[in-house]
């Protein structure tokens, strides 16, 4: 499996540390999905056996589409345990994208049938948990269990947003999968706004004539 680049490679360095320190489980946490127009923000949570690593993790935006999939049926097999939670457009809208992301973050971790030690957490903001967190800036790219739950999350948006395309066909959502793309905006401006689209982001707005 050829990663795009090879000095993004994550390891399992941070979580050897932490073993040695506080002892296990330790999970990773991420999320995919907070930029888009449309669709849900997916958040993942991945306990990783250090005896058992998946071969052909990486942050999920080096891997192409196929590299996802094959790399997700391993983390599935082989990891610990893993939960994923789903936040909805009406969440997003209700809540802003941040808080819908850190609900989402905060689910995944609740939903693990282990209960880790620690949390490895992508990004510079932590979700409420149960156990002590830390927040890693660019932690996808760095840290072996935050690349895995990137993976999780992301395979499984990609497959909702095909699966909205089906229900909700024009946009193109199986292409960009909500990304605000010249196609999406152009389908915008032709179909309106689907019930699939976040509210609050400006140019579904603009699309909706809200100033």
């Amino acid at each position: 499996m050829r990663i795009r680049d090879s000095r993004l490679m994550p390891t399992f360095e941070l979580e050897s540390v932490e073993l040695a320190l506080v002892g296990g489980p330790i999970v990773g946490i991420d999320e995919a999905g907070r930029g888009p127009w449309a669709g849900p923000v997916v958040a993942a949570a991945v306990v990783l056996d250090a005896k058992n690593l998946p071969v052909g993790i990486a942050d999920s935006k080096q891997l192409d589409a196929d590299q996802r999939e094959v790399v997700f049926h391993r983390i599935k097999e082989q990891a610990l345990d893993y939960g994923i939670a789903i936040a909805d457009a009406e969440r997003i809208d209700r809540d802003n994208i941040l808080n819908a992301t850190l609900w989402a973050m905060a689910k995944a971790a609740d939903s693990l049938a282990v209960e880790p030690r620690l949390a490895l957490v992508d990004g510079n903001k932590l979700p409420r948990l149960k156990m002590p967190a830390r927040a890693i800036v660019k932690g996808d790219a760095k840290c072996l269990s935050i690349a895995a739950a990137s993976i999780l999350a992301k395979v499984t948006r990609d497959r909702i947003m095909i699966e909205v395309a089906r229900s909700c066909p024009g946009y193109g959502f199986e292409r960009h999968k909500g990304y605000g793309t010249p196609e999406h905006k152009e389908a915008l401006q032709r179909l309106g706004v689907s019930p699939y689209h976040r509210r609050s982001f400006k140019p579904v707005q603009l699309a909706l004539s809200i100033p």
